[in-house]
């Protein structure tokens, strides 16, 4: 029996993929049977890019409904401790320094079900936020990464 992994993820994430399910499932479904539709109306199939093309598509559309639905259903909700506000977990935002030329970055950690480093949400399973995960503002950490070791000061949680 395998056990499924866990997706840590917040609220708003779990929302974001339940939406995106939806939209999946009622409209993107739809047009691609259509577009099935139109090009096996062009002739014949051994030769038909348009079908080709859309058979694609209809495969890539459901496994992503499978995969969200995977998703959704071992959900671990992040739960923001208030009660430790000095300490780096799930949900919060850490701002650290890149030691020693002092570069600021501030990111939030978060599922890798909803990473997104372009909008500062960086996922847990990262090697900076396994880094940090559960140290204290003032703390000093070496991360190290595929591009070598380097270290951070931890500023500020929240």
């Amino acid at each position: 029996m395998s056990t499924d992994k866990s997706y840590y993820m917040t609220e708003e994430g779990k929302e974001k993929l339940e939406k995106e399910l939806l939209h999946l499932k009622t409209e993107k479904r739809q047009e691609v049977v259509e577009r099935i539709k139109v090009a096996r109306d062009f002739g014949d199939l051994s030769e038909n890019s348009e079908y080709d093309a859309a058979k694609e598509e209809q495969a890539f559309v459901e496994s992503r409904i499978s995969q969200i639905e995977k998703m959704i259903r071992n959900a671990v909700i992040i739960e923001n401790d208030n009660n430790n506000s000095n300490t780096v977990s799930l949900g919060k935002s850490v701002t650290f320094m890149e030691l020693p030329d002092g570069d600021e970055e501030t990111y939030r950690i978060v599922g890798s079900a909803e990473a997104d480093p372009l909008e500062g949400k960086i996922s847990n399973d990262s090697p900076i936020a396994k880094s940090i995960l559960g140290k204290e503002v003032g703390s000093e950490v070496a991360v190290a990464t595929p591009g070598g070791e380097f270290e951070v000061k931890i500023l500020k949680v929240e």
